[in-house]
């Protein structure tokens, strides 16, 4: 298990987590939450090794094998399925040395002896190339980039051919592909959609190590842990079940912890007011003095405090058209390639649209149109008169002047407003001040070091400041943490423009959208059903395409379909033909090894016999000694060629 003990840690002179206390055991499942800036990241550089405790103690057990994600990705010349393989370290350690064996056994001019020991390894070497699943593992590994969004085709691709969040995706596929003990995960689906994010949950389900996870998606916490590990006022604290638990546990503590602290409240205030009224006079100075001395002893209790930095809401918009903007015939394409058409599409004031759609369907690319960042190919975009669209996408990130602060960027967007004002409104986003004490960023510090989150929460400000009477939001709670997530839905739900959003997190789905679109096979529609019944649509196509994979629809006419059969036929009747030879080969071979292990066993026996070594047989030792290391060389090479034919017939049995 993982165990605290007293544990401190800190970074420079701020103290993060103090004299924390806990077990984590094995097959455990752990989300660790808490406020950005409590500690959760460096928690995790502790668990790897990274950083040192500054007090008590952290034991994990020896030999854990560690997996966690690496936030950077080299443009490297690797197809993607192989930067996932590099995931098991072991597996390409053992990878290495059989192909090193291999060249050292076809070059060997040395003896017998040495071959014979040079074969033996190389058996021993897929013995455990099959014990850790070696033979699987790039079917694993495909498996792994398919629930991530990768499409077939791009398994052989270089990694340099990806966009840093696809990159980030194949980090992932690498952490899952180790066979680890322990899997360290922050904030795995910033840079998935839904579909990857639900086959990940699945995946983590299953998962048999010990999991540590950090993320701001409650839906996504309830689904997959076990634990909650709370980060807040230096302590961290283990609750047992999902988020939604550890949010009803915690009001509970903080409700108890509020009632215990009034109690105490009322009775410093007792003692107080006797040392008050006796201090001066000289029959119970005695007395107060010992309530004095009670009240410097006494361990004062905090008040609960739940309190969120957040606090913001949508200004009034100008006056909406209807419809505020429709889409008539719409085509869609990149290059020769089309990827949306039919589309017809009417928004109209106070809707609030979900998109729904399996990874690379077109949502992002809806999205763009509907914004007016991508042209139609064919049909019409229509806006109606007066229409103010609030569109934020990722990149918009990539427009903040990382020179400017959040006051600056404001006061450029709205020159005529008071400063005052400005800075009210970005407190509400938790900009707050000039630096001065706090956890809050300074209003007027530059974005270029700001982190995502707060990068983030900027953008939204931005546009929020700009009165849009039609949002067109994709993604919009990357990088946020629950805090600010909770606010933004809270925002939305009393936003009362229209609305199309694209999310990962059910959470504000749910919260925020009357109705879904499900965007597939290029067209729009209208999905008539909730998130729950989205989850079973995605399971049914992921078991069709299973199932089409490995039953292709033959659609063609008759003649094609004897055609087929007669080729099936012929490629199996020459599949038997080319296992027959092997067959036989396998066969002699087993029954030559039973023959030399019934002979090396009787050999080994009698060299065991101290009597061979003084008797009148002692003669023949060198004899005895040379067969003994014949049958042996004979044993690893017949060996060594079973395993080869066997991986042979196990290809064409899977073929």
């Amino acid at each position: 298990m993982i165990q605290f003990r007293y544990l401190r840690l800190a970074r420079g002179a701020k103290i993060l987590v103090d004299a924390a206390s806990l077990q984590i055991h094995p097959g455990w499942r752990v989300g660790l939450t808490g406020a950005n800036g409590t500690g959760k990241s460096s928690l995790f550089a502790l668990l790897r090794g990274e950083l040192h405790q500054d007090q008590g103690d952290l034991e994990i057990p020896a030999g854990w094998r560690i997996a966690h994600v690496a936030q950077e990705t080299p443009a490297l010349a690797k197809p993607a399925i192989e930067y996932v393989l590099d995931g098991d370290v072991e597996l390409r350690t053992i990878e290495a040395q059989l192909a090193a064996a291999e060249a050292a056994h076809d070059d060997a001019h040395e003896s017998a002896h040495r071959e014979a020991h040079i074969g033996a390894h190389i058996g021993n070497l897929h013995a455990r190339l099959h014990e850790i699943g070696g033979y699987a593992a790039r079917a694993r590994a495909a498996a792994l980039l398919d629930g991530l969004g990768f499409l077939p085709g791009e398994a052989d691709r270089p990694v340099s051919d990806f966009s840093g969040g696809w990159r980030m995706r194949l980090n992932l596929a690498q952490a899952l592909m180790c066979r680890s003990d322990l899997l360290l995960l922050d904030e795995p689906t910033n840079h998935l959609d839904l579909d990857a994010v639900l086959w990940l949950e699945q995946w983590l389900r299953d998962y048999r190590g010990t999991l540590v996870l950090i993320s701001h998606d409650r839906e996504f916490l309830d689904a997959c842990v076990t634990h909650i590990a709370h980060i807040e006022s230096q302590r961290l604290t283990l609750y047992s079940g999902g988020y939604s638990d550890f949010e009803r546990q915690r009001a509970e503590r903080l409700a108890q912890q509020q009632s215990l602290f009034d109690k105490q409240q009322r009775e410093i205030a007792h003692i107080e007011d006797y040392i008050r009224r006796f201090r001066a006079k000289a029959t119970k100075a005695r007395q107060a003095q010992s309530r004095i001395k009670a009240l410097e002893r006494m361990e004062r209790i905090a008040a609960a405090h739940i309190d969120t930095p957040f606090s913001f809401s949508f200004r009034d918009g100008p006056p909406a058209p209807d419809p505020l903007l429709q889409v008539e015939d719409g085509v869609v394409r990149y290059g020769e390639h089309t990827v949306l058409e039919r589309l017809r599409l009417t928004l109209r004031p106070g809707e609030r649209v979900g998109l729904l759609g399996r990874n690379g369907a077109g949502k992002s690319t809806l999205i763009k149109l509907l914004a007016g960042q991508l042209p139609l190919a064919a049909g019409s975009r229509s806006e109606g008169k007066g229409l103010a669209i609030g569109y934020f996408a990722q990149h918009q990130l990539e427009t903040l002047r990382p020179d400017e602060s959040p006051l600056q960027h404001l006061t450029r967007l709205d020159p005529r407003t008071r400063e005052q004002e400005l800075r009210d409104y970005l407190g509400g986003f938790d900009f707050r001040g000039d630096g001065v004490g706090g956890t809050s960023t300074p209003a007027t510090t530059p974005c270029g070091s700001f982190s995502g989150g707060e990068k983030s929460r900027l953008a939204l400000a931005l546009m929020i400041w700009q009165r849009p009477n039609l949002m067109l939001l994709d993604e919009p709670t990357n990088h946020l943490d629950l805090e600010m997530r909770h606010a933004l839905t809270l925002a939305l739900q009393d936003y009362e423009g229209g609305m199309v959003l694209v999310s990962h997190d059910r959470a504000l789905l749910r919260a925020t959208c009357d109705r879904f679109l499900l965007v597939d096979d290029g067209r729009i529609q209208p999905f008539d059903g909730d998130l729950d019944d989205y989850r079973d649509w995605l399971a049914e196509r992921r078991a069709q395409a299973s199932a089409a994979a490995k039953c292709p629809d033959r659609s063609a006419d008759k003649a094609a379909r004897k055609a087929d059969r007669e080729q099936s036929a012929a490629e199996r009747q020459a599949r038997l033909a080319a296992r027959r030879p092997l067959v036989k080969e396998l066969e002699q071979l087993e029954k030559k090894l039973a023959n030399w292990h019934g002979e090396k066993k009787l050999l080994d026996a009698r060299l065991a016999d101290p009597a061979l070594y003084t008797g009148a047989e002692a003669g023949q030792l060198q004899t005895l000694l040379k067969r003994q290391a014949e049958l042996a060389g004979w044993v690893d090479d017949a060996e060594l060629r079973w395993l080869e034919i066997s991986e042979q017939l196990e290809a064409m049995q899977a073929d």
